[in-house]
């Protein structure tokens, strides 16, 4: 994958994350909820990329997260700030399974919640 790629990835975690808001706004918080997962997942898949010119095919944070951590050899650090936000990256992770296969709905209090973890995990690895 060449740079140009790889900032699609960058252009569409971006474009995910303003979908996000705005169908957050809208009260639509399904589909809020899978952009704005959709948004990190590729975030962090950029971000590895761009450290270790390559990342795994997985839709879990989690494991983005641990990869991150590995690679930038910051392990502890990364292992302390998912122990701190491990039910958020939960959440985060669930609204992509449960928008693909379980008719759920989401309180607009947990779909805020997902955004400002969004943006806490985007500074977080931006720092690393």
């Amino acid at each position: 994958m060449g740079i140009e790629e790889i900032e699609i990835l960058r252009e569409r975690a971006e474009k995910f994350m303003e979908n996000g808001e705005y169908l957050l706004s809208k009260g639509v918080l399904d589909i809020a909820a899978f952009n704005i997962q959709q948004s990190v997942e590729l975030y962090l898949k950029y971000k590895l990329f761009q450290i270790a010119g390559d990342y795994p095919k997985t839709h879990s944070i989690k494991r983005l997260l641990k990869e991150i951590g590995k690679v930038t050899e910051k392990i502890e650090k990364v292992r302390s700030f998912m122990e701190e936000n491990i039910d958020g990256i939960s959440n985060l992770e669930n609204a992509y399974i449960t928008s693909h296969y379980i008719p759920t709905e989401f309180e607009i209090r947990e779909v805020e919640n997902m955004l400002k973890l969004a943006k806490k995990i985007r500074s977080f690895v931006d720092e690393l």
